[in-house]
């Protein structure tokens, strides 16, 4: 299921600055934490990639229960 999210421009005297917006069904299934720094990496001209650092996902993985 996607979820529709418009891109936001603020444009100023010498500066320009553009938002993404994660809905929150978004945001808490990957279970971001408040201040979690990430990486874009673009992948073509259709698709963005979020990266996130080894070590929020080993942390992440810390707490899934094991597999049976």
């Amino acid at each position: 299921m996607g979820y529709p999210t418009k891109i936001q421009l603020i444009k100023r005297a010498n500066s320009e600055q553009w938002y993404v917006n994660f809905p929150a069904a978004v945001a808490q299934a990957i279970e971001f934490q408040q201040g979690e720094v990430v990486e874009w990496i673009i992948d073509d001209h259709q698709r963005l990639v979020l990266q996130r650092s080894d070590l929020a996902v080993k942390d992440l993985k810390k707490k899934l229960p094991p597999k049976t």
